[in-house]
């Protein structure tokens, strides 16, 4: 049961339901992920200021929640969001709760 859970998270989406990454209202950055393993690669190749406008508005753990459907993940997230990092801090600080929960979910197959 634990396996086709995790499946589900790691599973490619359609590009209609993809992550499309901005640094303001109307200002994409061309990036995007379909997954939680191309989301967690985008991490350290978006602008920092990307991560933060996405952050401080809740759009990581929405997505990661809604989409993905790992509320685990999406929970870290918020967790993270409360000490409000910026800039390197926050890049590091985001990649290292995707990567963790990335590598404990496929570390079951």
């Amino acid at each position: 049961m634990k396996e086709v859970m995790n499946s589900r998270i790691l599973r490619n989406l359609p590009r209609e339901k993809a992550f499309y990454f901005f640094i303001s209202i109307g200002n994409y950055t061309g990036k995007s992920a379909a997954s939680l393993k191309e989301f967690l690669e985008k991490i350290n190749e978006v602008n920092a200021k990307s991560l933060e406008f996405h952050l401080y508005r809740g759009d990581f753990e929405k997505w990661i929640a809604e989409t993905i459907e790992d509320k685990e993940l999406a929970e870290h997230i918020k967790n993270l969001r409360d000490l409000s990092p910026t800039g390197e801090d926050l890049k590091s600080g985001l990649y290292r709760v995707v990567f963790r929960r990335y590598s404990e979910l496929t570390s079951m197959f």
